[in-house]
């Protein structure tokens, strides 16, 4: 039978574990574990203190000094010993575990868990004091010991794209005891070279590199309070110093690092590696479309892990209130930092990347969401006047929606004067009631103190502000200066490379005519141009424009940001009020225009507006589009008109965006009419360019009118404005409407005749190839250019044409006025000319189409507004006004016309109108001949001094003094309103009847009617030999 071991005392047991755990001993003998340590010192003072030669709690810490301090050349270096050391005691709690004696398993544990204590305890020292223990590792690095261990704690199948693995595992809860519950003051430089080594491994890092273990690693630090506080007192958490800018902001800051990696374009000197362009869109156009997607998704992928976590980093540090300021005050630098990232041209050496923006974007609108609900219900905690008050960010300086920065700076002036005032009288009835209190204390002992509970401050500037409300201008901030620059940086692009392939077009064309080194030289120039500027396209795409959820939530954002704007001018109610109120006037203007521009990208994006709820919006641009009051700046009401245009259902294809228009209550009340308002306005911009921009914009609202037209509730809306505002918004539309058509066409027409000349000297091939070949570049050059300017001209002229042809159908009364009937027959006569007349063959074009340019159809629509305007006129002005233009008038062109109408099919009906009003014209200008000479010599007073024609209704222009026909200056007021003779303002209400010089001229035609009735024998005879006019000169 075999002899039972004797079982070990619970002393016995303690030994045998911390020896195991601590690999020491206090025997002097031959161990066959290497790395055993005899510790001399410790065995000789437990001998000389007369204990036993055992380890236990209560020596546990001089063994681990002895251990440490002693020079030991071949054990292991400090830190990774007590690395091991806890390890090992892990390994010994478990095996703890299966001990079957209760009381003795307990000791045992608690013997664990004061090694693990210690071994953590010393760690803390050493990485604090590391010169404090001999260290005999030949080398030494310049990271912390606990960078490896971090990342094994956070480590995950998910560090892909170039990750690496030290090897180095962590013991099981480590890291959670070093890090907490410790000293601040001891963990803080370990944590300092901690985030120092961190955000090394990030830096210049883009997308498809190994950000994500540092990235967790991150988060993991920031969740112990110490690791927090550690963070934001590190002095890279916002850098100090002289030249500190948005750049220096980016690349030195401790966070700065994690928010540059990206798939985004930036400059070479800061070009993060992999390079995602190179390495997913290289040779694009040869790749499968399957390869590409599955670019697309992983970028989306770890784009969105990356926002996920950094989100989650500063969410960590904003609900520490130790903490909150700190992080506030980052993102406030960043900000103020970067303010100049809204100019045109942005310095990449001072500003941080657009990346970084980008990421800041997403992540602060992460941050947003709890207050993105369904219902905003939590919209009133922000408050307006942050922007004037706030010393955090810089918002005063900004363009604001209407007011100017003088107006603003007086407003909040007067009103801190009178906050000041308020405050004073609160403190002294405060004092008062403190005082009536102190007296009355013994009588009133129940009765509670009086407080001020709502004290008011006399610097606004240092109100406290709830952190929905921060959070809220700091991301309109942030999505102006990231995600909508970015968007505008990604349509520049395009254009760029839109140019590019044109110029690569015109140079092949141009070496296939006369090849030459250079010229293939700049071919292969370009080709690598387009190359990488298709790369770059692609990853903005990838980044921005093919992630749902980034749009979904700006989106949410700018619905909350429109909703809170209309509640400063009393909810989505028209008419607004008047003035508009200072809180809405004064705020940031790039508010409202970020709303535009993100609502057109996201139109431009399929399925981008999938969900999202588009009344409020819709709202928004119906109350303000036309209100000059509130919005100043035209571009950017008319920016709201390029939104409506993006939502016409036939270009949307969204049953959701039709609703808007054809079953939403404010669209059907006001839409047309701010619609024509602004058509307008945009007249005069203010800026050097708007004589070319009001074309654009013009262009935006005609197709909305056109397509309104359509829809029978728009339509009777319009009419009923044409017959109330005939003289006021309706007939100055129609003027500016006249004065675009003319332009247009007759640019387009004199671009033509240009275009055939340059197209005739290039189709002459000997003379072509004689010509320098930079002169054939040059000229090459303006024939494409002129094609483009041709075809926008005639389709803007198009368009202008087909909406007074559509509109004169049921609206006549605003053509046929006297200030508008001349100047529409005029027109009308100048089309007729261009088309039908002796120079009709000169402007024939190979391909018409084109160029946008359809004669047929223009005449069809020419002609129609003549049938039209003469259907509706009852006082037979409108065949009175044709026959008065002397520069294009001709009674042949109405047979020539007619021709044309035959051989194309247009209706019989409408032509025979057509030919019966140049009848009607020609006897009406016979008419007016006859009476002209009756009238013999005409007193200069009687004519009007601008046109030289017999004045009906003499009015005085107050500022001059001089009289004029009330038509023709009425007319001019349409497009000028100022006095044409000395340029002082002049409004039709200004203008002064001349009553005596009327009479005058009544009684002056009336003694000259007396002797026309004579005549009247003679006239009929000329109206009896009226005949059809020979046209066959004109047509073919």
């Amino acid at each position: 039978m075999a002899t039972q071991r004797p079982q070990r005392t619970p002393a016995e047991i303690e030994d045998v574990i911390l020896r195991k755990i601590f690999i020491v001993s206090l025997f002097d003998s031959m161990e066959n574990d290497s790395r055993i340590v005899y510790l001399e010192m410790t065995a000789a003072e437990l001998l000389s203190e007369g204990k036993d030669l055992k380890l236990s709690r209560e020596v546990m810490e001089r063994v681990v000094i002895d251990r440490l301090s002693g020079d030991f050349p071949a054990a292991e270096p400090p830190f990774q010993y007590l690395l091991n050391c806890y390890r090992r005691a892990y390994d010994e709690g478990k095996k703890i575990a299966s001990m079957k004696d209760k009381n003795v398993r307990g000791e045992m544990e608690l013997v664990v868990k004061q090694a693990k204590k210690m071994a953590v305890s010393y760690c803390r020292i050493h990485l604090g004091n590391p010169d404090m223990f001999p260290n005999h590792q030949t080398t030494k690095s310049n990271v912390s010991p606990l960078l490896p261990l971090v990342f094994s704690e956070v480590g995950s199948n998910l560090d892909a794209f170039g990750g690496t693995s030290s090897g180095i595992s962590c013991p099981p809860g480590f890291l959670e005891e070093f890090f907490r519950d410790a000293d601040y003051d001891s963990m803080e430089p370990v944590l300092k070279q901690l985030y120092e080594d961190l955000r090394g491994s990030v830096l210049k890092v883009s997308a498809l590199g190994n950000f994500q273990q540092p990235l967790r690693a991150l988060l993991l630090l920031v969740n112990y309070p110490v690791g927090a506080k550690a963070l934001v007192n590190h002095p890279w958490w916002i850098p100090k110093g002289v030249y500190l800018n948005g750049r220096v902001i980016e690349m030195t800051s401790i966070l700065g690092p994690f928010f540059h990696v990206s798939a985004l374009p930036d400059h070479a000197i800061f070009k993060s590696e992999p390079d995602v362009g190179q390495q997913c869109f290289s040779e694009a156009s040869t790749r499968r479309p399957a390869d590409l997607l599955s670019s697309f998704t992983t970028i989306k992928t770890v784009m969105n892990n990356l926002y996920d976590v950094l989100a989650e980093v500063l969410m960590c540090l904003l609900k520490n209130t130790n903490t909150r300021d700190n992080v506030l005050e980052y993102i406030a630098e960043v900000i103020n930092r970067n303010s100049s990232r809204a100019h045109l041209q942005v310095d990449p050496l001072s500003c941080a990347s657009s990346g970084m923006f980008v990421n800041l974007s997403a992540v602060m609108l992460r941050l947003c969401e709890p207050f993105l609900d369904a219902n905003l219900s939590k919209r009133e905690k922000i408050d307006p006047k942050y922007v004037f008050h706030c010393n955090r960010l810089e918002l005063r300086g900004l363009t604001a929606l209407h007011v100017s920065s003088e107006e603003l700076s007086e407003w909040i002036n007067n009103n801190a004067a009178k906050v000041d005032t308020a405050a004073n009288n609160n403190d002294e009835q405060y004092r008062l009631l403190q005082s009536q209190e102190a007296t009355s204390s013994s009588s009133k002992a129940n009765v509670p103190s009086i407080q001020n509970k709502n004290p008011v401050s006399t610097s606004s500037g240092n109100a406290k502000y709830p952190f929905i409300c921060e959070c809220f201008f700091m991301t309109a901030r942030v999505l102006n200066l990231g995600l909508l620059k970015a968007f505008s940086d990604f349509k520049n692009l395009v254009q760029d490379i839109s140019r590019s392939e044109d110029t690569l077009s015109s140079f092949k064309a141009m070496l296939e005519q006369s090849p030459s080194p250079q010229l293939q030289q700049d071919i292969s120039r370009l080709e690598k141009e387009i190359e990488l500027y298709s790369q770059e396209k692609l990853c903005y795409e990838a980044q921005m424009l093919r992630d749902g959820g980034l749009l979904q939530r700006a989106l949410s954002y700018y619905r909350l940001m429109v909703v809170w704007l209309v509640g400063l001018v009393g909810g989505f109610k028209m008419p607004l009020q008047s003035p508009c109120p200072m809180e809405f006037s004064s705020m940031p203007e790039h508010f409202v225009e970020d709303t535009m521009e993100l609502l057109i990208y996201a139109s431009r994006i399929p399925r981008a507006l999938d969900g999202v709820i588009l009344d409020d919006f819709m709202n928004f641009i119906i109350m303000f589009m036309a209100s000059v009051d509130y919005i100043r700046n035209p571009y950017l009401r008319a920016k709201m008109v390029e939104v409506l245009n993006c939502w016409m259902p036939r270009r949307s294809g969204s049953k959701a965006t039709e609703t808007l228009f054809e079953g939403h209550q404010l669209s059907l009340e006001y839409l047309v009419r701010n619609l024509l308002k602004l058509y307008v306005d945009i007249e005069f911009t203010g800026s050097h360019t708007q004589f070319y921009d009001k074309f654009n914009i013009r262009h935006n609202i005609a197709e909305l009118l056109e397509y309104l037209w359509q829809v029978p509730s728009h339509r009777n809306v319009w009419r009923k404005i044409a017959k109330e505002e005939e003289k006021g918004v309706y007939l100055n539309f129609l003027n500016f409407l006249i004065n675009d058509s003319i332009y247009l066409l007759d640019e387009s027409l004199n671009k033509i005749l240009e275009h055939k000349e340059l197209e005739a000297e290039m189709s002459n091939a000997a003379e072509w190839e004689r010509r320098p070949a930079q002169e054939r570049q040059e000229r090459t050059r303006l024939f494409h250019s002129q094609e483009n300017i041709i075809r926008i001209d005639m389709k803007l002229a198009n368009e202008d044409v087909s909406m007074m042809a559509f509109t004169s159908e049921q609206i006549t009364a605003p053509f046929l006025l006297p200030e508008m009937v001349e100047r529409v027959a005029s027109m009308l006569n100048y089309f007729l000319l261009q088309l039908v007349g002796p120079q009709r063959k000169s402007l024939s074009l190979k391909d018409p189409e084109k160029y946008e340019f359809r004669p047929k159809l223009l005449l069809k629509q020419i002609v129609n507004i003549y049938v039209n305007l003469e259907r509706g006129d009852k006082e037979n002005n409108f065949a009175v006004a044709i026959t008065k233009d002397g520069r294009s008038y001709n009674e042949q062109l109405f047979g020539a016309a007619a021709d044309v109408l035959r051989r194309i099919g247009e209706d019989a009906k409408i032509i025979q109108e057509f030919v019966d009003l140049g009848a009607k014209a020609k006897l009406v200008a016979s008419e007016a001949m006859d009476a002209e000479a009756a009238l013999g010599d005409i007193p200069d007073e009687f004519l009007d001094p601008i046109q030289y024609t017999l004045m009906r209704d003499p009015v005085i222009l107050p500022s001059s003094k001089i009289t004029v026909d009330r038509h023709v200056i009425q007319r001019h007021l349409l497009s000028d309103s100022t006095d044409p003779f000395n340029r002082s303002h002049l409004t039709g209400d200004m203008l002064i009847p001349n009553v005596e010089l009327k009479t005058k001229i009544e009684e002056f035609i009336k003694s000259h009617d007396i002797k026309r009735h004579g005549q009247d024998s003679s006239m009929q005879n000329t109206k009896a030999t009226i005949q059809t006019t020979d046209t066959t000169n004109l047509i073919e």
